[in-house]
């Protein structure tokens, strides 16, 4: 499937600027339970218990999947297999997402060597940094390709997903690089906010602000997921 077709396939399912951040992110978790009782021999569930395991109420399950048309039956619940799948689809987890990622360093090899981004269908399909003891490395079986590589390899490869793991004074001018060769969504890991308006979707995982929160609840005596109040 080529880059637009497979973005443009998304787009037509839903407009997802309409869908609220947290509702997202807990499709995910909805997907693992699912996955899970899959494996344990299960074939229905209801959204009791598909939220006993994951913290969310039925009510709250019903709400975010009725942002994706009618799930299950009232009173029978959800067919496991159906929902797996279809939650795949709205995830965009029945592809293979072909990703770059630029910043070599120890977190950029430690997102190298994570086994379960192949499993769950992201494919680094290239490696960029601009240190020159590292250009030319292998690292999990991935050379390592000098920045001036960068545009033409994410248009040959047809990469539409990028990872950031650079230094925060590099971070906006490598977003601006991957977005303006064709890449449509960024996983930020550096310590600041990218400004990229409509041009291309941004998550950012910043380490320092969670581990900040992570303090502050414990410091009030709070128990419990926050997770769930983004």
């Amino acid at each position: 499937m080529s880059r637009t077709a497979g973005v443009d396939k998304i787009h037509a399912m839903t407009s997802r600027q309409q869908i609220p951040g947290p509702t997202v992110k807990r499709l995910t978790l909805y997907l693992r339970e699912a996955d899970r009782r899959l494996g344990a021999g299960e074939t229905r569930v209801s959204s009791r218990r598909l939220g006993e395991e994951i913290g969310v109420t039925d009510t709250q399950i019903r709400k975010d999947l009725s942002w994706f048309g009618q799930f299950g039956q009232a009173g029978v619940g959800y067919p496991l297999e159906d929902l797996a799948e279809r939650l795949r689809r709205i995830l965009g987890k029945d592809r293979t997402w072909k990703t770059a990622l630029v910043g070599a360093g120890r977190l950029g090899q430690a997102i190298m060597s994570y086994g379960p981004f192949a499993r769950e269908g992201f494919e680094i399909a290239a490696v960029f940094d601009a240190d020159p003891g590292l250009v030319g490395a292998e690292v999990v079986d991935r050379r390592i390709r000098p920045m001036k590589d960068l545009e033409r390899l994410i248009r040959e490869r047809e990469i539409v997903l990028g990872i950031v793991s650079v230094p925060k004074e590099a971070a906006q001018a490598t977003a601006d690089r991957l977005i303006e060769a064709g890449v449509l969504g960024i996983l930020n890991f550096a310590p600041v906010h990218l400004e990229v308006g409509d041009r291309a979707s941004v998550v950012t995982v910043d380490f320092s602000a969670r581990l900040e929160q992570l303090a502050f609840q414990v410091s009030l005596g709070l128990k419990g997921s926050m997770d769930g109040d983004e």
